[in-house]
């Protein structure tokens, strides 16, 4: 008899449900977050189980790399894209769990992909770059406001980031606790920055340059850092059957139901992987500031739109040229895309 296991997952405990093949319930049980705990539950039903379900939350790392590692079958649930059992007048952790098993018996879960081991810590570490590059965002905007506010003068990001740290306080001379503010504010920036680089070069140094890196590369608005970001998070392009599911991972479709050419509602629009989709984002804005064509297809946009759609149309284009250029490991064509 073959079974299938489902786990709803938390901070400090997890439901296991599992079911058989007719879809009757065998077992469901309550577990701390024990590794030992969950192999011994497990351990019976080895060998009939013809998978195990975790759902993709914040903390699914340990469990699964457990689980691969004593060889079950494990599937990924993107939580994003599962749809909750409509005839249930309740529902709790043990539902959860049984419902995760159903999907995987009846064929209709909707999986996330398993990242690599080994891969997961160079990838998690450029994400934390994107994290210290938005707080020193915001500290540049709140130095940036302390100043037009209390100066009268205005200063670019980026003229504070190179300015030394007196220029600021003669900015905001006159007053010592503005100085104060000014001076705390800048030495975070600096000391951010400092952390930025530094991470920027343990990821150059520790990721190998592929082949679909350099291709990579040739797409307008995309840097080195865009270009590790985007083939750390697409990982192998082959997963994906099509450019219109790899734009969908990367946020870069329209998220909405239409009937008759009428909107009938709104998708999800958190399907999808936030990390490409800001990357592609950013390479339309550089694209659009340094190179002609690009700018020219934005400006086209825009005159029929506006900036925001314009803006999305142009990270969108980016999107599906990423894909080709990885899935072929070509050179980005220019007049193909904005011909």
């Amino acid at each position: 008899m073959r079974l299938y296991a489902g786990c709803d997952l938390h901070a400090k405990s997890n439901y296991w449900g599992m079911v058989d093949e007719g879809g009757g319930r065998v077992v469901g049980k309550k577990l701390g977050n024990d590794g030992g705990l969950i192999l011994r539950f497990l351990e019976p039903y080895r060998g009939e189980l013809a998978g195990v379900v975790v759902e993709s939350t914040f903390n699914w790392y340990w469990l699964v790399d457990l689980l691969m590692e004593e060889g079950y079958e494990v599937h990924l649930a993107n939580p994003s894209a599962i749809q909750r059992y409509e005839g249930l007048k309740h529902g709790d952790d043990e539902q959860d769990a049984f419902w995760l098993a159903q999907m995987l018996r009846l064929g209709v879960l909707p999986e996330g992909y398993i990242y690599p081991r080994q891969e997961r810590p160079v990838r998690d570490l450029l994400r934390k770059r994107g994290h210290l590059v938005r707080v020193r965002t915001s500290l540049l905007l709140s130095l940036q406001n302390i100043v037009d506010r209390n100066g009268g003068g205005r200063l670019r990001g980026g003229d504070l980031k190179q300015c030394r740290g007196d220029r600021i306080d003669a900015l905001l001379e006159g007053n010592e606790d503005l100085v104060l503010a000014g001076r705390v504010s800048k030495e975070a920036i600096d000391f951010l920055t400092g952390q930025i680089k530094e991470v920027e070069a343990v990821v150059l140094g520790r990721v190998g340059i592929k082949e679909v890196y350099r291709y990579l590369l040739t797409i307008p608005g995309v840097g080195k850092i865009l270009a590790l970001t985007i083939m750390l998070e697409t990982g192998p392009i082959d997963r994906f059957g099509q450019v219109g599911d790899y734009v969908s991972y990367c946020r870069k479709v329209p998220s909405q139901w239409l009937s008759d050419g009428k909107v009938k509602g709104r998708g999800n629009k958190r399907n999808g992987n936030r990390y490409l989709a800001w990357a592609f984002s950013e390479a339309a804005e550089l694209a659009r500031r340094f190179y002609e064509k690009p700018r020219a297809y934005y400006h086209r946009k825009m005159q029929r739109t506006n900036a925001m759609v314009a803006h999305n149309a142009l990270a969108h284009k980016l999107a599906r040229a990423a894909y080709y250029v990885m899935r072929d490991q070509v050179v980005f064509e220019e007049e193909r895309l904005f011909s």
